[in-house]
């Protein structure tokens, strides 16, 4: 087994390094703290159980954990809510999913966004820790965050929160919920000021392409299996039934009406096209979607890489358009300390 398995590994490697050194200089050494993909299937539990890394809090910020109770039998959700110490309520709200393919991820992963945005925004952060796919496939998860957008609107006044200013967000497939979420949130009654689509993980068919290039990060191949986890079926199907249209938006019919989007993507992310696709149909569909692509960015950037200054500027972006959306003025943000 070993001997078969060495070549394997070299091979990995060998790609990996090719990729590596086919970047921008100042990608390169943030390409080592992006996963290599998805471990399989049964490492999932070890992999969920590796620590995750401290994010530097500022001292103007509280995180507070909360369980949101279930609804219509199901669980109850345990979230993050990140504000800021000091704040005039009410405050914009912004409800955040993280990423990690559907299997893998928690909120705590992206702590250090979340604080950043109550930091420089005055902005309540609710960061959910949704079930995750293969134990809990689709709807599951999505149910979850949507329990806790409705629940965000409905405790505005015990959370200190604007019903009338909120927005969802996340990244990878975390952006693909969010979507998903700006689609059914006016059925729930909860309006939407943005729709903030960091590399969502928008369409279940970019995973069934048997061939494309090879990627940093997230390969065709770990989009084929997250998928697959989410909608519980094999990664080995080339030819699946559809995913249903909420869990994969590229798949939904209909665009008008939805919030405004902000959308950031970069051309060596697998997700690039289905993100720019998506930014178009909206597009046509009347809906005010601003899309930003970053030359020489693969998926995995927004952490791992939030100090280059390419990923920088495509953040501030995204800080700049949620300051827009939610009606924060200079006067409006984090108070001053």
């Amino acid at each position: 087994m070993g001997a078969v398995a060495l070549p394997w590994a070299v091979a990995g490697l060998a790609r990996r390094a090719r990729l590596v050194a086919a970047l921008p200089p100042d990608l390169r050494r943030a390409s080592l703290l992006v996963p290599l993909g998805l471990p399989p299937t049964p490492f999932l539990p070890l992999a969920r159980r590796l620590p995750v890394p401290d994010a530097d809090v500022p001292p103007g910020v509280t995180v507070l954990r909360r369980t949101v109770p279930g609804d219509a039998g199901g669980p109850p959700v345990d979230v993050l809510v990140v504000e800021p110490t000091v704040r005039r309520p009410p405050a914009p709200a912004l409800l955040w999913i993280h990423g990690g393919g559907h299997v893998l991820g928690e909120a705590y992963a992206d702590l250090a966004w979340c604080a950043r945005l109550a930091d420089e925004l005055g902005v309540v952060v609710v960061a959910p820790d949704h079930r995750l796919a293969p134990e809990h496939p689709y709807p599951a998860g999505h149910d979850d965050c949507r329990r806790v957008l409705r629940w965000l609107r409905a405790e505005a006044d015990d959370l200190g929160v604007d019903p009338d200013r909120l927005a969802v967000g996340g990244a990878s497939a975390g952006g693909g919920v969010a979507a998903s979420l700006a689609a059914t949130a006016s059925d729930d009654g909860v309006p939407l000021r943005l729709q903030l689509l960091v590399y969502p993980m928008l369409d279940d068919r970019t995973g069934l392409r048997l061939a494309g290039p090879r990627r940093l990060g997230w390969s065709h191949r770990s989009n084929r299996r997250g998928w697959a986890a989410l909608l519980g079926r094999s990664p080995h199907d080339r030819r699946p039934a559809p995913a249903p249209p909420r869990a994969a938006p590229a798949r939904q019919e209909d665009l008008t009406g939805l919030p405004p989007a902000w959308l950031g993507v970069g051309t060596l992310d697998v997700l690039h096209d289905e993100t720019v696709e998506h930014a178009r149909r909206l597009r046509s569909a009347g809906v005010a979607a601003r899309l930003v692509v970053v030359p020489g960015v693969y998926h995995g950037t927004w952490g791992a890489a939030a100090g280059v200054p390419r990923v920088a500027a495509l953040q501030a972006d995204a800080v700049a358009r949620l300051a827009a959306a939610l009606e924060l003025g200079p006067a409006e943000g984090a108070p001053a300390r």
